[in-house]
């Protein structure tokens, strides 16, 4: 089965390449951000997907590892993918749109909520500032029914691309 890549997967393709980050998230209100730094390698698999493998500094001089994977879905109409990290047991499954501008994807999941004692949904934002620098923050909501942004990461290509 041969499937051509709409302009949906072609979005995908700017994630592609090397990029460092830098990450700012607090786990727990009214306690002072972390920041950790880490690197990330996305490439393609056929034009219609992406697989982006990150590795990041952890807290007690630990590596953290991460695989991401998006696609598209032209059925759903949808952006599909997932998430798994080296320091966490939970299979993230995004679903998720892209906005009118085509300059910001938002992908929900639901997982383990801060406390690891109940499910939340979540929302993951990936923004492109320009074509060498992204921002990913994530959101859950909280039992107040409002969003809390706990993570803030700026993502900037290793090699700047010739645009």
């Amino acid at each position: 089965m041969q499937t051509a890549a709409q302009k949906e997967h072609q979005w995908l393709n700017q994630l592609i390449g090397e990029w460092v980050s830098e990450t700012e998230y607090s786990m727990e209100p009214n306690q002072p951000p972390s920041k950790l730094s880490g690197t990330e390698m996305v490439r393609s698999i056929g034009g219609l997907w992406i697989v982006a493998e990150g590795q990041c500094e952890m807290p007690e001089n630990d590596t953290g590892q991460t695989i991401m994977t998006l696609g598209y879905d032209p059925q759903n109409q949808r952006y599909v993918g997932t998430f798994i990290g080296s320091m966490m047991t939970h299979l993230w499954l995004y679903s998720g749109s892209l906005d009118a501008a085509a300059q910001v994807l938002t992908l929900e999941a639901e997982g383990p909520n801060l406390n690891q004692n109940a499910m939340a949904k979540y929302k993951d934002r990936i923004e492109f500032v320009s074509a060498d620098h992204r921002i990913m923050t994530s959101q859950i909501l909280g039992d107040d029914g409002n969003w809390l942004q706990f993570m803030t990461s700026h993502y900037r290509r290793r090699s700047p691309s010739i645009n």
